[in-house]
């Protein structure tokens, strides 16, 4: 189930090991961020903020502004698992809890899947391998990676949101869309008027508050 995860994620890890060693990090150091951190969108601004000389406590403040989402993605799960839930690794399996890897579990619990650990661990943990694979390439290969392909370059900006969105498309309902669409529009103003965190933190609060309101009144 983590392969459509995993053909997202590795072009955009080899981009960001290019990325990486194009800033001046060393091959060890490039491949270690990718170990250690595992954000996705967040660790080419963490690469920017670290090499640019900002102070680390806002870099790390930044960082977890930006990755506040990720605090509701393990609750959300439990709850729709139901009794079937176990959380007794849930150290390990919430480490590879991105949004891919959320929106994947998420969908195949809504299709009828038993939730497991060992069923969203699988698919964080080849998530992760990925990842650091990908990055692991980006360093060996360089700037020549993406010279051949110069179209790959130019659509890496869209291949995480776009995956997400395919993801999430798949198990929704019509009777969600208007929570999506709440969410969405909260989203765009949030981003345009503030920053891109705020956004997606006022998107996030406005559509649970909206299917909090639709549970409530049925």
């Amino acid at each position: 189930m983590s392969i459509p995860v995993v053909l997202g994620y590795f072009p955009i890890a080899v981009a960001f090991g290019v990325a990486a060693t194009r800033a001046g990090l060393s091959p060890a150091e490039a491949v270690m961020f990718s170990v250690v951190i595992f954000a996705g969108a967040a660790q080419f601004l963490a690469l920017t903020l670290v090499t640019s000389g900002a102070p680390l406590v806002l870099t790390a403040v930044t960082l977890i502004v930006m990755n506040l989402r990720h605090v509701i993605y393990g609750p959300v799960l439990l709850e729709k698992a139901g009794r079937h839930a176990g959380a007794r690794h849930a150290w390990a399996w919430a480490w590879c809890l991105t949004d891919e890897v959320f929106a994947t579990t998420l969908g195949a619990l809504m299709r009828g899947r038993r939730f497991s650990e060992r069923l969203v661990g699988g698919i964080g943990l080849g998530a992760y391998l990925a990842w650091i694979a990908g990055t692991a390439v980006g360093v060996l290969a360089g700037e020549s990676a993406f010279e051949a392909w110069p179209v790959l370059d130019a659509a890496l900006g869209f291949m995480l949101p776009s995956l997400f969105l395919a993801l999430l498309l798949s198990f929704l309902d019509k009777t969600q869309l208007l929570t999506v669409a709440a969410a969405a529009l909260a989203t765009v103003l949030g981003t345009f008027l503030v920053s891109p965190s705020v956004g997606i933190l006022a998107g996030m609060i406005l559509g649970a508050a909206i299917g909090a309101l639709k549970r409530a009144s049925q």
